[in-house]
């Protein structure tokens, strides 16, 4: 087995979260090329829990609740309770390898009423791959996983508005260690902050109800690249900014609906164009358009607002748009809906997502369900599950 095969794992992982089936989409259906955006660790990105996962992946401007630590830590400020925790878990593209799931434990706890502290753990194995070598003989069994922990600040500067900052270790073993040339793979790790707002007036009037309106933001994956090996460039993690607003209407005591969009972006380099038969002194291919890919993040993050060869109208079509609603009745029970969009030429992820939720004194339970725009979608039939903690309930209860 060569070295290389740790790109081909995390060029597999990658396309399987992000790419559905091409020979679903004529040529006449694109327009333009195909040049979908990749980096390491692209785990990350998955929506984790049931809530957003039922209302087409959005978040970042949504009511605070234990999950928030994916979509918007700062939304902790505005908890409702003392202190909560969600477990979810989610079998990740069932439609092609039986073993992958994705799992998530989160949560905050208040330190007083202007300040709270939340943390979550992101799992994710990719199940049993064996290893072969050029000939096809077995060398070894390894299951790769990856994981993520977290740990937010968030803090109140206002009844309305909250800020916060997050920080993340990334560990991520695709290969276990396979040595092959005498050259050894290893983990890869890296380190990445968030810095997220949230603004919430819930003092406006829609007609003659009630309403609260929402503004949410959060830079993420601000870090280091990673690696695999002594000898092989280091890949950027997906920095990302979403940007997204909610509006609820409560029609009475009992009936409330919220409606909610996201957009989102990854500030990673755009593949750039290459000369199809021009290489410089170095040998590397020579650039038509756009930006050399290997630069620093942070010249990284900046070129990413305007380095696609296609110019300005390619950076419209590298931004994912997600739309959800959710009712609730009597806050215990919710119906939630959503639509994910993403552009052809940028992975071309689109599929409709229902959910239920369901609130006790004591805990609460979600379930969302993915349904594909296309037929042989990866991501075809995906079921997300979440068990909600409330220990306020718990100390009523008592």
């Amino acid at each position: 087995m060569k070295l290389a095969n740790k790109r081909i794992i995390t060029l597999l992982v990658a396309t399987s979260l992000i790419i559905p089936i091409f020979a679903q989409i004529s040529t006449d259906e694109l327009s333009g090329k195909i040049n979908t955006i990749t980096s390491a660790v692209p785990f990350l990105t998955i929506a984790p829990d049931s809530r957003s996962g039922g209302m087409g992946d959005v978040g970042v401007a949504l009511s605070p609740d234990a999950n928030s630590m994916h979509w918007n830590p700062a939304k902790y400020a505005f908890a409702p309770n003392d202190m909560g925790i969600s477990m979810s878990y989610t079998p990740w593209l069932r439609q092609l390898i039986p073993d992958i799931n994705l799992a998530y434990l989160s949560g905050y706890k208040k330190i007083d009423k202007d300040q709270t502290i939340g943390f979550s753990l992101l799992y994710f194995s990719l199940g049993n791959i064996t290893f072969t070598d050029v000939v096809g003989n077995t060398m070894q069994q390894f299951n790769p996983n990856e994981f993520a922990f977290d740990a937010a600040y968030a803090r109140a500067f206002s009844d309305k508005f909250s800020g916060s900052l997050s920080f993340r270790l990334i560990y991520s073993n695709l290969t276990g260690g396979f040595t092959v040339g005498g050259v050894e793979s290893h983990p890869g790790m890296a380190y990445a902050s968030d810095i997220s707002v949230f603004y919430q007036n819930d003092e406006l009037r829609a007609g003659d109800y009630d309403a609260t309106f929402a503004f949410g933001a959060n830079l993420s994956n601000i870090g280091s690249k990673i690696s695999y090996s002594s000898n092989s460039d280091k890949d950027f993690i997906p920095i990302n900014l979403r940007l997204g607003v909610a509006y609820t209407v409560d029609f009475d005591d009992y009936n409330s609906l919220t409606a909610a969009i996201d957009i989102n972006k990854l500030l990673v380099p755009t593949p750039p164009d290459y000369y199809a038969d021009s290489v410089d002194i170095n040998g590397d291919p020579v650039i038509e358009a756009g930006f050399d890919p290997n630069v620093s993040i942070p010249v990284g993050m900046f070129h990413s607002f305007y380095d696609a060869p296609g110019g300005f109208a390619e950076e419209l079509n590298e931004l994912t748009y997600s739309i959800g609603m959710e009712y609730w009745y009597a806050k215990q029970f919710a119906i939630r809906g959503g639509y994910f969009m993403e552009h052809a030429t940028k992975g071309n992820r689109k599929f409709f997502t229902v959910g239920i939720g369901l609130r006790l004194n004591v805990f609460g339970l979600d379930f969302a369900y993915l349904v594909p725009i296309y037929q042989n979608n990866p991501l075809a039939n995906t079921l997300r599950f979440s068990l909600l903690f409330d220990f306020a309930g718990l100390s009523n209860k008592k």
